[in-house]
């Protein structure tokens, strides 16, 4: 990645950060005002078509309402964990400098490697390539988020994959039940209740 192409994936994660805080400072005036938050995605998505195009810089509305999904998920998870008894569930109220950004299929391109990240109306086409090729098909290629941990860009690629079907008498054994505890070092480690286990190492 060139540092250019790293600048602009850095602003595109930081305008994310600036749609997150601006939803949190409309629902700050809303509540001194009396009113209720806005936090179902549908209304927070009209808000957003009111600031108009540019106000994230680079980022495109695509990835502005990803953000904008993030925090409805976040705010209405917290609501079923209190519904639940859990008072220690806390409502988004913190500012990110830094918010992961989905786009979903039909707003990226793929190209063997190399990964067209969808930008705002006018802005220079934004390609990446991939440290890998994909397991997978392209067109079962179904989102791709960009997100930075630990200083480091990635780009999560998420992809549709079929259920494997069986030949009568060949599937698995619905009567046995088998453990999978998955780990960091060691990613699966599965147990059967014969004895038998399976330990799949990164190592």
């Amino acid at each position: 990645m060139t540092a250019g192409q790293r600048r602009r994936c850095f602003g595109l994660l930081r305008s994310a950060g600036d749609v997150w805080a601006c939803v949190l400072e409309v629902n700050a005036w809303r509540r001194r005002r009396g009113d209720v938050p806005l936090v179902g995605y549908q209304e927070l998505c009209r808000e957003l078509a009111v600031s108009g195009p540019g106000t994230f810089a680079e980022l495109d509305t695509t990835g502005a309402r990803s953000v904008l999904r993030r925090f409805s998920d976040a705010w209405f998870a917290a609501v079923k964990r209190r519904n639940n008894g859990d008072g220690s569930a806390g409502f988004p109220r913190r500012r990110r400098g830094l918010v992961p950004v989905r786009w979903y299929h039909g707003t990226f391109t793929l190209q063997g490697r190399r990964v067209r990240i969808p930008t705002a109306r006018g802005t220079t086409p934004l390609w990446v390539r991939l440290a890998r090729d994909l397991p997978y098909p392209v067109e079962q290629v179904r989102s791709v988020a960009l997100l930075c941990e630990g200083g480091r860009l990635f780009l999560d690629v998420t992809a549709e994959v079929p259920v494997a079907l069986y030949l009568p008498g060949e599937g698995p054994d619905p009567g046995r039940v088998a453990g999978v505890d998955l780990g960091i070092i060691h990613p699966f480690a599965v147990a059967g209740p014969d004895g038998e286990g399976l330990l799949v190492s990164v190592r």
